[in-house]
């Protein structure tokens, strides 16, 4: 305990202390809030609860870890990731997922989850259970005498992440496919009807969210560590942020993210890093039960 009020004391004694924690939540928020976005489209267009969302983060991670064993530079890991994933996602869609959107949510929820443990054990198999990374060889930046360090390749990160975030909103505003999704969220029987091939929909949204999440994948294996069994932890993240945020609204997602970054990092320094990922959970907890509170308020008796 008596560690614990001495690190939330630090936090008023040393206010840059603040500023580092603010920063290094906003650098890792970026890519939490990019894997939500992937979640939000499945789960908005679709109705499926993808619970196998952070395995495609970690199996684009691995793609681009390979590129760099084989002596491909780090930064082509990116693209590369997103249109291998795009592939695996197509895949799995065809096989898997086809199968259960017209289903319950308990199927729905059981065959993704069938899928995380298959994908997990498949890294497993492929690269062993060890942490990789990749080192991009650049220097750290350093501000206020040295206290916060801002390394390079975390900033080149966030400004691949944001870039990628920004492509999909444009695609989804200005293409004729990005209208089709828009239009299949809001009805898919009036979409059918107006002619929308509901199911190349489908099949497209969901590879879109594969590739979205190897680019962030790519993008996390430069500036910190994948395993096959992390991929639960960015799972965990995507749904916090979905439903804080709320399907549809890509302002909120991206807000949530960086917000939940940040949280995270705060629970790290006064906790201990031990207790990151518990943050997360907590706030699901939370906030799943504000909404069933917010519902019954909501509730009306009909007469």
């Amino acid at each position: 305990m008596d560690q614990i009020l001495g690190n939330i004391g630090l936090l008023f004694e040393f206010p840059v202390v603040n500023l580092k924690i603010i920063l290094d939540g906003i650098m890792i928020g970026a890519l939490f809030a990019l894997a939500a976005y992937g979640l939000a489209l499945v789960w908005g267009v679709m109705n499926v609860k993808n619970l196998a969302q952070g395995d495609f983060v970690i199996s684009g991670g691995y793609v681009s870890w390979w590129l760099v064993q084989h002596g491909f530079p780090a930064l082509l890991g990116v693209p590369v990731a997103f249109v291998v994933m795009w592939g695996i996602g197509w895949v799995i869609y065809k096989l898997v997922i086809s199968r259960v959107i017209e289903r319950d949510l308990f199927t729905s929820l059981l065959a993704t989850f069938g899928l995380a443990i298959m994908m997990a054990q498949i890294l497993n198999l492929m690269f062993g259970s060890d942490t990789q990374s990749v080192d991009l060889g650049y220097d750290t930046l350093y501000f206020f005498d040295g206290f916060i360090d801002v390394p390079i390749a975390k900033l080149i990160g966030v400004v691949m992440a944001m870039s990628l975030a920004a492509g999909v909103i444009i695609f989804m505003k200005s293409s004729r496919m990005g209208q089709a999704i828009r239009a299949t969220a809001q009805d898919s029987r009036a979409a059918r009807v107006m002619g929308i091939d509901t199911e190349k929909v489908y099949a497209f949204t969901f590879s879109l969210n594969s590739a979205i999440c190897g680019a962030a994948g790519a993008i996390i294996v430069m500036v910190w560590l994948v395993q096959p069994f992390y991929g639960i932890s960015y799972s965990i993240r995507a749904f916090v942020i979905v439903t804080a945020a709320g399907l549809g609204n890509l302002p909120g997602v991206i807000a949530a993210g960086l917000g939940i970054g940040a949280l995270e990092q705060y629970g790290a320094h006064i906790f201990g890093i031990g207790y990151q990922q518990a943050v997360a959970v907590m706030l699901l907890l939370l906030i799943l039960l504000y909404r069933l509170i917010q519902q019954r308020r909501n509730r009306q008796v009909l007469k």
